[in-house]
């Protein structure tokens, strides 16, 4: 009987003998999945019941419902399906449901965006935070490629914008110069 491989598929990679960087992407993405998992768990009822209305609505079944439903009730309201009408044209009763029905899916609706905003918000500052730090690196790799040129007596061209690179720049640099070309924008409007 031949023994059964029961890994996970995560560990596919450090089973056949791969390199370490597939251990590290692994590892990321299994990073990346359990802290969305926890995302989800910490969501409240409401939430939870909110996301789910507005992926139902946001859905062709919802869409089929409606046209189903609308339908039937056109069709018995003016006589098609016999039965005394109960909301004759102009429907009045059925526009007074649809617009409350629209005015809680908006809510629902929103409330999801609001939720998914913040989960965006907190991607955006991890992705400025690696960026940060990877810039930070690469900086500190040319200061050592530019140490290493020098101690072996390399001739290389000095270029300026060499120089530039080799200084670290912070968050608060680049957002500085951004909020004041947007400032000199839009005094030139």
């Amino acid at each position: 009987m031949s023994a059964v491989n029961s890994s996970h598929p995560s560990q596919e990679g450090t089973n056949r003998g791969d390199s370490g960087g597939a251990r590290v992407v692994d590892q990321n993405i299994d990073s990346i999945v359990e802290m969305r998992n926890a995302a989800e768990r910490k969501k409240s009822r409401q939430e939870k019941i909110a996301d789910l209305l507005t992926r139902f609505s946001g859905s062709m079944v919802f869409v089929y419902v409606h046209a189903i439903w609308f339908g039937l009730w056109i069709a018995f309201n003016i006589g098609w399906l016999g039965g005394k009408p109960f909301d004759p044209f102009p429907f009045s009763l059925l526009t007074l449901i649809v617009s409350l029905e629209a005015i809680f899916l908006s809510t629902f609706v929103l409330i999801s965006q609001n939720h998914a905003g913040a989960i965006a918000d907190k991607r955006a500052d991890l992705d400025l935070q690696i960026n940060l730090l990877s810039e930070h690196e690469v900086t500190r790799l040319l200061t050592l490629m530019d140490a290493v040129v020098e101690h072996l007596g390399v001739d290389v061209d000095k270029r300026p914008e060499l120089e530039e690179l080799k200084k670290d720049v912070g968050a608060g640099q680049v957002l500085d110069k951004i909020e004041s070309r947007e400032k000199s924008g839009k005094s030139k409007s």
